[in-house]
């Protein structure tokens, strides 16, 4: 059965290769300019006169926005699937000894809670409906095409996200920023209040140089222990945690390499990190100023009891070379950032090394930095199927309806999606580029799914806001100021 089932796969699988050798069919997606729409007057019309020159497009934009409802959704899949461990939990403790009935239902029973889990998973989503992407090219197309384009994308961005990601969470950088962050809490009195200033704009703002997940995954931590542990009223955690997602969506912008709707742009925008920080980053550092000395102001009584010192972690001195071997192989990730290979190769020495060093490192965290890769890869493949609608809809938008338009989106998707399709549009002028960035990394913060770093702070808060965790409703409310103070001085202050 085995060696009929493996020639069965072999007799469909060689065609379908040979296919794929063979000579590149017709590019796909046509570029703009094959429509010869320029004379077409409205976007519906345009719209409407594309779709009749190529269908597929109607297809693929289909399945493109399956996938964002499907990013509604995670909440209840995740459910589900907890559910189904629970359900197995029970059922194992009922019968250690099960017999071949009740082990039937034990191995349905994972097998749910597995599939739901992954369904829940917001980083996966994209590349769970890149699979009917896939089919619709073969069934519309051939499978060559599928295959082409899949190939033709341009995954830079995604596995240099990848490996930075992987590389900024270690141990070392970690332990490199606390300490940073400890003498800038000094400077200003080492209290409660120094400390929760520090975390929420100094930490925030690492986001720029240690990749954005980094710094939430510490500024989760550090508040954990020495905020949340203390139980603080829950006005103050949602608070807390609205302005922390905030000020981490915005607190990426000072440089162009590490958060990834900068990323994800900056190299076709030719965006740099003075660029960056002259036009967009001391902006943002001044909106992360305004909302935390508000919310700072509403909670003084609670900084003010709030003890200074909690007890310091005992943990091995990690020795100089070490960290300055980390930072050097961030800075080689972040010069190399197009170069695929050279990116590959180094980290793959960074693995020996970190393997070599395991006295002083912590076990390297590699499923929350390729669960983003996967996530951008999913999204530039695709993304190079939407420019046909992207082109004209957002073309038709003026600086402040965009902006805002990429705010309320952002709420709803990844904030790294808006800023790449809005990079599919050719020749946005320089004030559309800014209005879109602006507005997609203002509402970084208004859900949990709206930057791809907040589920991590999520994940590390939750246990402090009771059984049922997070209320998405009580985070909007909270995060809703900062946002609208962030995007103000993006606004207003714009040249």
């Amino acid at each position: 059965m085995r060696a009929l089932l493996l020639s069965l796969l072999l007799w469909v699988w060689l065609p379908l290769a040979a296919a794929a050798d063979g000579p590149p069919p017709a590019a796909f997606p046509p570029p703009i300019e094959s429509y010869g729409d320029a004379a077409v007057a409205g976007v519906g019309a345009k719209l409407l006169h594309r779709i009749k020159a190529e269908p597929f497009n109607l297809v693929a934009s289909v399945i493109f926005f399956l996938a964002i409802l499907h990013t509604f959704l995670v909440a209840k899949f995740r459910h589900v699937g907890h559910a189904a461990e629970h359900a197995h939990e029970k059922l194992s403790a009922e019968h250690p000894e099960p017999d071949e009935a009740v082990a039937d239902r034990l191995d349905g029973l994972r097998f749910k809670a597995t599939v739901f889990h992954f369904l829940g998973e917001v980083e996966a989503v994209f590349g769970i409906w890149l699979l009917a992407l896939f089919g619709a090219f073969v069934a519309f197309r051939d499978f060559s095409t599928a295959v082409h384009y899949l190939n033709g994308v341009n995954y830079a961005e995604p596995i240099f996200v990848t490996v930075i990601m992987a590389i900024a969470g270690t141990r070392p950088v970690i332990v490199f920023a606390e300490q940073g962050l400890s003498r800038l809490a000094g400077l200003v009195g080492g209290s409660g209040a120094a400390w929760w200033w520090a975390i929420l704009i100094g930490g925030a703002a690492l986001g720029s140089f240690i990749t954005e997940p980094a710094a939430m995954t510490l500024c989760a931590l550090l508040l954990a222990q020495r905020f949340y542990v203390h139980q603080p009223s829950m006005r103050f955690r949602y608070a807390t945690l609205g302005l922390l997602f905030v000020n981490v969506s915005v607190g990426g912008t000072l440089t162009h390499f590490a958060a990834p709707p900068v990323v994800m742009v900056a190299s076709k925008w030719g965006w740099d990190t003075p660029f960056m920080f002259t036009n967009i980053g001391w902006k943002a550092l001044l909106g992360m100023a305004l909302s935390t000395a508000l919310y700072a102001w509403l909670f003084r009584r609670e900084l003010a009891a709030l003890p200074a010192n909690p007890p310091a972690r005992r943990q091995r001195r990690i020795p100089v070379f070490v960290t300055i071997a980390h930072l050097f192989f961030l800075a080689w990730a972040v010069l190399n950032a197009h170069y695929p290979a050279l990116l590959v190769i180094a980290f793959l020495f960074f693995v020996a090394f970190h393997a070599a060093t395991e006295s002083h490192q912590d076990t390297l965290a590699i499923r929350g930095p390729l669960l983003v890769g996967f996530f951008l890869a999913a999204l530039v493949a695709h993304g190079g199927c939407q420019q046909w609608w992207i082109e004209p809809v957002l073309g038709a938008m003026g600086p402040l309806a965009l902006m805002v338009g990429a705010t309320i989106l952002t709420g709803f998707n990844d904030n790294a999606a808006i800023t790449y399709l809005a990079s599919l549009v050719p020749g946005f002028s320089p004030e559309m580029k800014y209005a879109v960035m602006c507005g997609a990394v203002t509402g970084g913060g208004l859900t949990v799914i709206a930057n791809a770093p907040n589920p991590a702070g999520q994940s590390i808060l939750q246990p402090h806001f009771g059984e049922d965790g997070v209320s998405p409703v009580q985070l909007f409310v909270w995060a809703l100021a900062p946002t609208v103070i962030v995007g103000l001085c993006f606004w207003l202050l714009r040249s």
